[in-house]
């Protein structure tokens, strides 16, 4: 019998813009690949809780069970490993990813139900961990894994990182609730490469994926995208650290797909040093329709105390570039970096405003791992909480000499209210009748996210979708699903309408009959045929 693998993807803030998640897709395909019979539980797209997951551990009966998480929901993950080892106390529980990596000791003291964390870059650790997995006499030997024995915490050593990268089967999206995510509308991720050359203090990027790009061969990546695409996907982000590290590689993979004739939209991350006007021009041509920059701040001294690489003209001429060629551009930046005070934060708001462009304010985040928090004595900077669930950057957990956590929320305040005013102002005028077109399109948009928002996240096409069989027809079960839906959300009977018709059009939700019911349900992945 082969092993039965359970994957958790922990919940995470659907207001985040989650894509389907990478990390658990190229996890659970390694595990496939070594044979295992593997199960994404995903509770990013669906509601969590306790008693749910309980019914999905006794429905597949795993001998082992997963998560990864970043810094901000480790602690929803790790209490959903806690609760699933204490209802199936057989099983073996294991952790990856950032967060874990970088809190070896502090997560495996907090969480004795965790029975292994598995270190860095994980892929070819696990590969070597399978055929041993039942067996923890082997697991001193396996590069990359930290677990307790007789009460000391084992700590492997590190793993190299892999040098081929196309050796890591594809990410198993198949696995996930794609239907899902296309109800969602956010961009499917995807990585070209992985590594980071730059030494941002604020990063832990190039701790878990080196220092050192390392690249896909350009027709594997296009593989994959041709499989994205056959979810009927319509727009991929490129989530390489950075994606223009290289521009001969940039042309090829634009040309690629120009070549290959894929019809989608793509965005970047980029940085404002790698970016001209001709690579610009190529992306565009090839579909992509948005770069995203981390200028981080308006002061260039204060870009010299992050490592951050770049100098204030590069972030000009780069917009500039992007304004000649076409391509939309957004503008990131940090808030509370080390020796912040109100002339730096004024700079950054100056020279924000100066660009001309869709910008945003995140709060600094020292997550475990990077350098500004394991050298924070070098630092004008104070780390005011622990509490990882504050870990999100939308509020100050640091302070400096000169500002206090207030000062820097109160600075991102400022510029919240302005957004607010006039997007309830842009509310007003299509509620009244006087919107312009395009900005009507924008309010029924949002109108429309967040009630979606509330179908995954609190399951409610399952909770209002079943009927007794002999009480209604098939047809007059959408009148009752949307009926059900309106009374408990409050939103529009006709947005209400629409938006389940759209996705009962699409395939993403369908009726079936069950036992003595008719039960409206997502359907799992809607894979179109490409032939």
């Amino acid at each position: 019998m082969p092993v039965k693998v359970a994957i958790i993807a922990p919940p995470y803030p659907l207001e985040e813009a989650p894509a389907p998640p990478l990390g658990v897709s190229y996890v659970a395909a390694v595990f496939e690949a070594a044979g295992c019979h593997v199960k994404i539980i995903d509770y990013i797209v669906s509601r969590y809780t306790p008693q749910k997951l309980k019914k999905e551990l006794d429905a597949f009966e795993p001998d082992v069970i997963g998560s990864t998480s970043v810094t901000m929901n480790f602690p929803a993950a790790a209490d959903i490993i806690r609760t699933a080892k204490r209802h199936r106390p057989s099983m073996m529980t294991m952790m990856g990813g950032p967060h874990v990596s970088f809190d070896v000791e502090g997560t495996l003291e907090a969480y004795p139900e965790i029975d292994m964390l598995v270190v860095g870059e994980g892929e070819k650790t696990i590969m070597e961990l399978i055929p041993h997995l039942m067996n923890r006499g082997k697991w001193p030997d396996i590069k990359g894994l930290a677990f307790r024995r007789n009460g000391e915490i084992i700590v492997t050593g590190s793993r190299k990182l892999i040098d081929d990268l196309d050796s890591i089967p594809m990410p198993a999206r198949h696995l996930l609730p794609m239907s899902r995510y296309r109800a969602l509308g956010f961009p499917v991720s995807i990585i070209t490469s992985r590594g980071c050359p730059n030494a941002c203090i604020f990063c832990q990027g190039r701790r878990m994926v080196g220092r050192k790009v390392r690249y896909r061969k350009v027709e594997y990546v296009m593989d994959e995208v041709e499989r994205i695409l056959s979810y009927g996907i319509s727009r991929i982000n490129i989530a390489d650290d950075l994606f223009t590290s290289n521009k001969a590689r940039v042309r090829e993979i634009c040309r690629e797909i120009l070549k290959r004739g894929f019809d989608f939209k793509w965005s970047a991350f980029v940085r404002v040093n790698t970016v001209d006007r001709e690579i610009l021009e190529l992306m565009r041509d090839a579909g992509c329709d948005g770069v995203s920059f981390g200028i981080e701040s308006g002061n260039p001294e204060m870009l010299r105390r992050v490592k951050k690489g770049i100098t204030l003209d590069q972030a000009k001429n780069a917009v500039r570039m992007c304004k000649e060629a076409g391509i939309p551009a957004h503008a990131s930046f940090m808030v509370g970096l080390p020796g912040e005070s109100f002339e730096t934060l004024r700079n950054t708001r100056e020279f924000s405003q100066s660009l001309n462009i869709p910008y945003g304010y995140h709060f600094l985040v020292p997550f475990p791992g990077t350098t500004v928090r394991e050298k924070i004595k070098e630092y004008d900077l104070e780390i005011l909480t622990d509490d990882w669930t504050r870990y999100d950057a939308n509020s100050a957990i640091v302070r400096t000499s000169a500002l206090s956590p207030e000062d820097i929320e109160g600075f991102v305040a400022a510029f919240d209210r302005e957004i607010n005013d006039e997007w309830e102002k842009q509310v007003r005028d299509y509620k009244e009748g006087r919107g312009l077109p395009e900005d009507n399109f924008e309010v029924e948009g949002h109108f429309r996210m967040q009630l979606v928002y509330r179908l995954l996240s609190e399951d409610l096409v399952e909770t209002c979708g079943r009927f007794p069989m002999n009480s209604v027809s098939d047809n007059g079960t959408v009148g009752m699903l949307c009926g059900k839906i309106e009374e408990i959300t409050g939103f529009d009977p006709g947005l209400v309408r629409k938006t389940i018709e759209d996705f009962i059009d699409a395939g993403y939700i369908k009726l079936a009959r069950r036992e003595n019911s008719l039960a409206w349900y997502w359907t799992h992945n809607n894979k179109v045929d490409v032939n």
